[in-house]
């Protein structure tokens, strides 16, 4: 991967800082508006840390449009940090998680019902910050927020699923993660009044990117990063089916597949080193790996219709980046 030119990294950095200041500035106004402990704690979440990946996405996908006024485009651009704060925090519920981003979750903190609560109103800010746009907007992000709880009750419904296929997972994935960033970038192109094939291109470039994005988060789960509170082998002891379990499931048979088998349903920190052993012998991560390459590859083809702008080249940076994404 070659580096970023320093220009451009100093012009993501500023975009990053711009996008913080603009949360920071609603989380205020909220406050003084009298909402209390609940703004209070869930900006407390919001401002922790994170990329602003999904932020940064709809940014310069706006600007990569023609897009000039990036006030035009901050609201959608944060209303997606919010919404997807909201689901970060219900998704550690769920999984009674301890830490997020290396700091204690909020449930931890003060109880699930009051975490549940902030979550809601998370959710409730961002999506009201869509309402200036345009209906067409409004209802692609509609649809990526609905698609979000439809995925989620799919992938409870596949807890330790061990007939779980690769389309499941992928039906999940769209859902889930992929699809809040195809609406992004295609509500972005919208904006800026791009072609609707330009739109629909960059629609296709988030959800490609986001389902390489997931596919990287699998794999940092066999990796584990205890630096970003991410602890080896979360999704497995949660018994959620990621795409190297499913490969493996898949590719083995007999006594291999068996003991697989019996290692996801009992799992614990002393069979980590022969549930590695299996995921070698079936080439499941390298699988993982290479399908994640693909995506990526599939992510920049649907760049080809821009023109060569700095904005566009800095999409390319975030789709080169991922390649060896470690958090």
């Amino acid at each position: 991967m070659q580096a970023i030119p320093e220009a451009q990294l100093l012009r993501l950095e500023d975009t990053r800082e711009k996008v913080n200041m603009a949360l920071e500035a609603l989380i205020q106004r909220e406050i003084d508006k009298g909402s209390g402990e609940v703004a209070k704690l869930s900006g407390e979440i919001l401002l922790s840390g994170g990329k602003r990946l999904r932020p940064l996405l709809g940014i310069f996908c706006y600007e990569a449009s023609g897009g000039q006024d990036i006030d035009e485009i901050m609201d959608l651009a944060i209303a997606f940090e919010l919404i997807h704060t909201a689901t970060l925090i219900h998704d550690d519920i769920n999984d009674a998680a301890k830490l997020r981003r290396g700091i204690m979750t909020l449930h931890e903190r003060i109880g699930q019902p009051k975490a549940i609560i902030a979550g809601d109103w998370l959710f409730v800010q961002g999506y009201g910050l869509s309402g200036r746009y345009t209906k067409e907007c409004i209802d692609l992000i509609r649809e990526a927020c609905a698609n979000i709880a439809v995925s989620e009750f799919k992938q409870l419904d596949h807890v330790l699923d061990l007939s779980t296929s690769p389309e499941d997972y992928l039906q999940i994935v769209r859902g889930k993660t992929a699809g809040p960033f195809s609406a992004v970038c295609e509500s972005a192109a919208i904006i800026a009044g791009a072609t609707p094939e330009q739109s629909k291109a960059l629609g296709r470039f988030g959800m490609e990117l986001g389902i390489a994005f997931q596919l990287m988060d699998d794999l940092l789960d066999l990796r584990g990063d205890e630096r970003m509170g991410k602890l080896r082998g979360k999704d497995i002891i949660e018994g959620k089916m990621t795409l190297p379990l499913i490969h493996a499931l898949t590719l083995l048979h007999g006594k291999r597949r068996q003991r697989l088998s019996e290692i996801l349903n009992n799992f614990s920190d002393n069979l980590w080193d022969e549930l590695m052993t299996l995921l070698d012998t079936s080439d499941s991560i390298h699988y993982s790996e290479c399908l994640m390459h693909t995506h990526l590859e599939r992510a920049i083809q649907e760049l080809d219709s821009l023109p060569e702008t700095n904005s566009k080249r800095l999409l390319l940076n975030i789709v080169e980046k991922m390649q060896t994404r470690e958090n």
